[in-house]
């Protein structure tokens, strides 16, 4: 294998492979990148056994066709620190030369046969989304799932993929974070019941692939796994074994509530205000709504205590609660600072609802109020 490429061009799309690519894998195999160099195109590949990733690669220029497994660290530290703008790479599948115009490595390789297949795009059943949804997507819910939890079903995102009813579901157990939105169904192709959870890890690495001029992806669900496919790239995941709970019965359906209108940047702020002396491991502010005001407070024997006020449309009865400043803030994050939204709370033994006009719904369990 020979191939010319532009060195710019082929770091970053083996930076997204490398992502997927083990250094420390026992399976020295898997501590590569699969490069494959045909008569027209060049592809990347990388596994780790449980997601798997293949890259088309512009401005390379094949001489020779062939393929080679590239280590990710030693060659993503060569085309992170070369200075050369064009790199020759030739492989005779055990050893390796890269080489520029002010430099040159040679290194071992593997034998490229012993990588195992990365799995490509054949399905003739999957939805289409817009580009921008699944973002928007991964964005909003991948931050409220729990990949460290010993329920495996809160280590991911729920996809559910019905007809044109598309809606993702993140949740760790104390706050739970809902997309919904519009797709297409390819040939009959829907995801079945609860168990569609794909991994938070790959859920961001499917994310990351969408480039920012692309329309479209597909999505796959295949029994135990998914498949992604963007105009450059295919990733494969397994799923999340498991049974995801019933989300819809956290979203509270209530009528002795009240639902306030707020915005986004004004409340960040004066979270980010009382929070500066709230306790660091519980992270508990009180939220005080009534006479047109929010009242945030919080106080700690070792930090002081703070007092935040903010406007709000809300004359009503007193309602009081404590939430986790982060978990709200979480939420404020992944909005424009102008979007506004519907804050919708009844009683300090209640979750706090917060929604927005374009489907995104968020729920935060309260904690418990001082005595």
């Amino acid at each position: 294998m020979k191939i010319a490429c532009d060195r710019e061009k082929l770091a970053t799309a083996f930076q997204l492979a490398g992502s997927v690519a083990l250094t420390r894998s026992p399976k020295e195999v898997l501590q590569n990148i699969k490069i494959e160099a045909g008569e027209d195109r060049v592809i990347l590949m990388a596994t780790d056994m449980e997601t798997g990733i293949r890259i088309d690669v512009e401005g390379v220029d094949v001489q020779t066709p062939g393929k080679a497994l590239l280590h990710v660290g030693r060659v993503g530290m060569i085309l992170r620190e070369s200075s050369d703008d064009q790199l020759t790479f030739e492989s005779d599948g055990s050893s390796t030369k890269v080489k520029g115009l002010h430099s040159e490595f040679n290194l071992p390789s593997m034998n490229p046969d012993e990588f195992p297949t990365a799995v490509g795009f054949e399905e003739d059943k999957y939805h289409e989304l817009p580009a921008r949804l699944f973002k928007e997507m991964v964005k909003r819910t991948a931050f409220a799932t729990d990949p460290d939890s010993s329920r495996f079903a809160l280590g991911g995102v729920l996809l559910e993929l019905n007809g044109e009813e598309v809606l993702a579901v993140g949740t760790d157990g104390r706050r739970l974070a809902r997309v919904q939105g519009t797709g297409k169904s390819i040939g009959g192709h829907q995801t079945s019941g609860n168990s569609t959870i794909i991994p938070t890890r790959s859920l961001t690495l499917m994310e990351r692939s969408i480039g920012d001029k692309e329309e479209v992806v597909h999505i796959a669900s295949r029994g135990n796994d998914v498949l992604l496919r963007t105009g450059r790239c295919t990733i494969y995941s397994r799923l999340v074994e498991g049974r995801y709970p019933n989300w819809r019965q956290v979203i509270p359906q209530r009528d002795n509530s009240v639902a306030i209108d707020m915005t986004v940047g004004p409340f960040y702020n004066v979270i980010r205000q009382a929070a500066i002396v709230a306790d660091q491991e519980t992270r508990g502010l009180d939220f005080e709504f009534g006479n047109g005001t929010l009242v945030l407070t919080a106080k700690t024997a070792d930090l002081g205590q703070s007092r935040v006020e903010l406007p709000i449309d809300y004359d009503g009865e007193v309602i009081k609660l404590k939430l986790d400043y982060r978990f709200v803030s979480d939420f404020l994050k992944v909005l424009d600072s102008s979007t506004s939204f519907k804050l919708d709370v009844a009683s300090s033994t209640q979750p706090a609802l917060m929604t927005t006009a374009d489907g995104y719904a968020y729920v935060v369990m309260p904690m418990a109020m001082d005595a």
